[in-house]
C-alpha cells in the first residue's frame, strides 16, 4: 500500500498484478490499481481531472490526462471516502506510476493533490532481501 496526504486529502494505491490478463511472451503486463481517496479536511471536495506519469522497464514514459476518473468527478464530503479501481498495461514486466489529480474545493478554490508514486512489479519479479 501506498499512501500520501496533501491539502486534507489523502490518497492510498494498491497495486496488484493480472496474471490471467498480461500474455508475457508477447510483452503485454497488466496491472489493477485501487484507490481510495479521503477527505481528511473540513469541507467537501470533488475530484476534477487527473494526471499520470507511467514509465516502464526501458524508461519510456507516457503522460495521461483527463477529466474524472472512471466516468465520474465524485463529491467527497469531510471524513467520506471514494474508492476505485483501473487498470494500466505495459509492454515490460515492470514499471512506475505517479500523477495527481485536480480537486476543487467547495468554495471554487482548486488545488491538486498528489497520488502516490508505486511501482508495478510482477510477483515472480520481486526480489527478497534476507
Amino acid at each position: 500500500m501506498y499512501e500520501h496526504e496533501s491539502c486534507g486529502v489523502r490518497i492510498s494505491v494498491s497495486p496488484d498484478y493480472l496474471e490471467d490478463e498480461s500474455i508475457p511472451e508477447e510483452g503485454r503486463f497488466v496491472w489493477a490499481y485501487t484507490i481510495e481517496i479521503e477527505n481528511t479536511g473540513e469541507h467537501p471536495v470533488q475530484l476534477i481531472a487527473r494526471k499520470w506519469v507511467i514509465t516502464d522497464a526501458n524508461g519510456r514514459t507516457e503522460h495521461v490526462q483527463g477529466m474524472g476518473v472512471i466516468g465520474e468527478q465524485p463529491v467527497i464530503e469531510p471524513g467520506e471516502r471514494f474508492r476505485y479501481t483501473s487498470g494500466a498495461p505495459l509492454p515490460t514486466s515492470s514499471g512506475f506510476m505517479s500523477g495527481s489529480y485536480e480537486m476543487r474545493r467547495g468554495d471554487g478554490e482548486s488545488f491538486a493533490a498528489t497520488i502516490p508514486g508505486f511501482s508495478l512489479d510482477r510477483p515472480s519479479d520481486r526480489l527478497w532481501l534476507h
